[in-house]
C-alpha cells in the first residue's frame, strides 16, 4: 500500500500484488509472495514498454531498491517462521577437514570394493588396519570422489578417535545445516544431527567416520547427565545415507556395522603400488632398483614409504639408497629415521606422521583394553617377524615377580638338567615354567589374545597350522615401545627361558623342529647375557645348539658355543654339575669330528672320571659316555677291539 504515495510525486502505474482480500482470509506469510508477484509482473511490464527517457529516474530507482529490502525482509521472515527447513533439506554440504592428495595412488582392489558397498544395501560398510596403511587417505580421496561426480550428495566427516573429537565434529555438520536450536546450550548436538540425517526427506548423504578405533568410548553407555547413550548410538540408522567407518580394531568396526561382511582389511601395498607412491611424492626420476629394495624393507607400509620420501625430498644430498643405507646401519639410526616427522596435511593436528609413533598408540590402546594381549605382543617381539611357533608363547601373560622369585633360587636347581640323557634330575624352577600340558595354563587364553592381535592387524596366522607372523616393522616398533617402557630386559629373559625350555636335543629326528626354531634362537646365541642366572639358562640352550650344529656338520659353530656353554656351567655351578659334564662331552665330541684327537680324548676322559665319582659306573650317563670314548678311539686308532678293550678295562679299574 505504501507505493501509492509515489503518485502524489510524479505520474506513474503502481502495480499491487494482493495478499489479502477479505478479514477471513489474511495471512501476514502471504506478504512476500504477493511482493515476489509484484516485482515478477513490473518486471515483465518494462520490458514491453519501449525504452524512452523517464523523468524522475532516480526517485524511481530508490523506490525500487526499497521495494527489493522489503521482499528480502519478506523471505528471512519466511526463512525464520518455517524453522529453516527449506535450505537445510535441500543444499548439499561438503564438510571435509582435508584437500585432495594429487599424489594419491589407487588401489584398485580397495576402490572397487568401497564403490559396490557404497551402490549396494547396506547402509554402513568399513575399513580396517593398521595405523599408516591408507584407510583414511582411501577414504579422503572416495569422498572428494563422491563429491565431484554426485554434487548433491552432502559429504560429513567426523572424528572419532574421542568423544570430544566425535562431538566437535557434529557440532560442524549442525554448522554446515544451520540445523535449528544447535546454539541452544539445552539440546543434544549429537541427537540433533542424527535425527535430521534419519529424515527421509533429506537429500543422499556420505558420513565417514574416520579412526573409530576405541570400542570402550564408542559403545559404553554414559553416567553423566548431558549424552547417557554410547557415542555409537548417534550414528544414523536410517535415511538416505551411507556410513564408511575406518579403524584400527576389527572389533570395533564389527560393532559400528554389525556385519562382519561388510568390512575390508587394508593390508601394504603391492609392489607396483609402492614404487608409484615414492615416484609420486619424490617428483622425479628414481632409482628403481634402490626403490624396490627400500619398499622391500619397509614392508610397503604407505605411511613408511610417504615418511621415507619426505625426508628424501628435504634433503638435498639425499638418494633413495643413502637413506636405506642409514635404516641399515644400526637400530639406533633406525629407530630415529622412522620417529622422524615432518608433518602431513592430511593428518589431525597434533597427530604424528612418524610410523613409531602412530603404532605406539595402537599398542598403548591394546594394553588399555586388553593387557593380556599386549604382553603377548611383547613377547612375540622377540622372535623374528616370520614363523614364529605358537607353542613357545605359552606363559606370556606371567608376572614380573614370579621370574624375579625365581631368580633369587638356587642357581643350581634351575639348572638340574643333563641335556635330556638323564631321567633322574629335577628340571628345577625353569621347568615350573611349561607349555600346554601345564595345568596352569588355558590354551583358549593364547588363542583369545592372538584374535585380539590380529583384529588390529599387528599379527597373521599363517597357512603353516601352529605359526604366526608379524610385519618386520611391527616388530620393531614393539621392541621400540617395551624398550621406553622399562620392559624389554624381561621380555627378554622369558624369551630365553621359552627358547631354552623348547629348543630339542638336536639329535636327527628333531632336525625339522631345531631347523625352524634357530632364526628365532640365532640372535641370543650370538650374544651372552650379563646376569648370571641368565647365563645358566643361556648355557642350557647353548649346550643343545651346539649338539644341533655338531650334528650338521658346522663343527667350528658349535665348538665356539660348547665352549661358551661349559666356561659358564664350570664357573657357576662347579666341574661335577650334570649340566658342566653334559657341556663337556658335547666339546669332545665337537674335537673328534675335527680330528683333534688328543684334546678329545682328555676332555672325555674327564668326564667319565668326574661322573664315575658323581653317579657310579652303572649310571646311563656314564656308560653313554664311555661308549662315546670308544667310537672316538675307534676311529682315531682304527682298531675297534682293541680301542673298546682299553676304554673298558681303563674304565673298570
Amino acid at each position: 500500500m505504501e507505493a501509492v504515495g509515489l503518485m502524489n510525486y510524479f505520474p506513474c502505474l503502481v502495480i499491487w500484488g494482493i495478499c489479502d482480500y477479505s478479514d477471513s482470509h489474511k495471512n501476514k506469510e502471504w506478504q512476500g509472495f504477493a511482493a515476489m508477484m509484484a516485482a515478477a509482473y513490473a518486471k515483465d511490464l518494462l520490458y514491453q514498454i519501449a525504452p524512452d527517457t523517464v523523468e524522475a529516474e532516480e526517485p524511481i530507482l530508490n523506490s525500487i531498491q526499497e521495494l527489493l529490502s522489503d521482499i528480502q525482509k519478506g523471505l528471512q521472515y519466511l526463512k525464520l517462521d518455517k524453522g529453516e527447513k527449506l535450505p537445510t533439506a535441500r543444499k548439499p554440504q561438503f564438510v571435509v577437514p582435508f584437500r585432495r592428495d594429487s599424489d594419491f595412488v589407487n588401489r584398485p582392489d580397495i576402490w572397487l570394493w568401497i564403490e559396490t558397498r557404497y551402490a549396494g544395501s547396506e547402509m554402513r560398510f568399513a575399513l580396517v588396519g593398521l595405523g599408516g596403511f591408507g584407510k583414511s587417505q582411501v577414504a579422503i580421496q572416495f569422498a572428494h570422489q563422491v563429491h565431484d561426480t554426485s554434487p548433491d550428495t552432502s559429504i560429513f566427516w567426523v572424528n572419532a578417535s574421542t568423544k570430544a573429537t566425535f562431538q566437535d565434529s557434529y557440532r560442524s555438520v549442525a554448522e554446515a545445516l544451520e540445523l535449528p536450536d544447535r546454539h541452544d546450550p539445552g539440546v543434544n548436538i549429537l541427537a540433533l544431527v542424527r535425527d535430521w540425517l534419519q529424515k527421509e526427506d533429506v537429500s543422499r548423504w556420505l558420513m565417514v567416520v574416520d579412526n573409530a578405533d576405541d570400542v570402550e568410548m564408542l559403545t559404553k553407555t554414559n553416567d553423566q547427565n548431558d549424552e547417557s547413550m554410547p557415542i555409537a548410538s548417534y550414528l544414523p540408522k536410517t535415511g538416505n545415507g551411507k556410513i564408511l567407518v575406518t579403524s584400527r580394531s576389527w572389533d570395533a568396526a564389527e560393532k559400528l556395522t554389525d556385519n562382519g561382511k561388510m568390512i575390508l582389511r587394508v593390508e601394504k601395498m603391492e609392489t607396483l603400488h609402492a614404487l608409484q607412491l615414492l615416484q609420486k611424492k619424490l617428483g622425479q626420476d628414481i632409482d628403481e632398483i634402490a626403490a624396490l629394495r627400500l619398499a622391500n624393507f619397509l614392508n610397503h607400509i604407505p605411511l613408511a614409504l610417504n615418511q621415507a620420501a619426505a625426508y628424501i625430498y628435504r634433503r638435498s644430498r639425499a638418494t633413495i639408497q643413502s637413506y636405506l643405507d642409514e635404516l641399515q646401519r644400526s637400530d639406533k639410526r633406525k629407530d630415529a629415521l622412522l620417529r622422524s616427522d615432518k608433518g602431513d596435511a592430511r593428518r589431525y593436528p597434533g597427530v604424528s606422521n612418524s610410523v613409531v609413533l602412530t603404532w605406539q598408540l595402537t599398542f598403548e590402546q591394546i594394553k588399555k583394553e586388553q593387557p593380556r594381549a599386549a604382553d603377548l605382543l611383547s613377547l612375540m617381539s622377540c622372535f623374528q617377524a616370520q614363523n614364529i611357533p605358537e607353542y613357545m608363547l605359552h606363559h606370556y601373560n606371567s608376572n614380573f615377580s614370579d621370574a624375579e622369585e625365581s631368580d633369587n633360587h638356587d642357581n643350581g636347581d634351575l639348572e638340574d638338567y643333563d641335556d635330556g640323557d638323564s631321567e633322574d634330575y629335577d628340571d628345577g624352577d625353569l621347568e615350573d615354567y611349561d607349555d600346554a600340558d601345564s595345568e596352569d595354563y588355558d590354551n583358549g587364553d593364547l588363542e583369545d589374545d592372538l584374535e585380539v592381535l590380529q583384529g588390529y592387524s599387528l599379527v597373521a596366522i599363517t597357512a603353516t597350522t601352529g605359526f604366526c607372523e608379524m610385519h618386520p616393522l611391527v616388530q620393531f616398533c614393539t621392541q621400540a615401545w617395551i624398550r621406553e617402557s622399562g620392559g624389554l630386559e624381561w621380555w627378554n629373559r622369558l624369551f630365553l627361558q621359552s627358547a631354552a625350555k623348547h629348543f630339542p636335543s638336536g639329535d636327527f629326528e628333531t632336525w625339522e623342529q631345531c631347523q625352524t626354531l634357530m632364526p628365532h634362537l640365532q640372535p641370543l646365541l650370538n650374544q651372552k647375557p650379563s646376569e648370571e642366572s641368565d647365563r645358566l639358562v643361556w648355557s642350557r640352550l647353548a649346550t643343545k645348539a651346539a649338539s644341533y650344529f655338531h650334528m650338521l656338520g658346522d663343527y667350528s659353530r658349535a665348538e665356539v658355543i660348547a665352549q661358551d656353554a661349559m666356561s659358564i656351567h664350570m664357573g657357576s655351578l662347579g666341574r661335577q654339575h650334570p649340566s658342566t659334564l653334559s657341556s663337556m662331552s658335547c666339546l669332545a665330541l665337537t674335537y673328534s669330528a675335527q680330528g683333534r684327537w688328543k684334546e678329545a680324548e682328555e676332555l672325555q676322559v674327564q668326564v667319565i672320571e668326574t661322573s664315575k665319582t658323581v653317579f657310579g659306573m652303572a649310571h646311563p650317563d656314564t656308560y653313554g659316555r664311555v661308549i662315546n670314548l670308544c667310537g672316538l678311539l675307534e676311529e682315531h686308532e682304527n682298531d675297534s677291539v682293541e680301542a673298546r678293550s682299553s676304554v673298558w678295562e681303563w674304565t673298570l679299574s
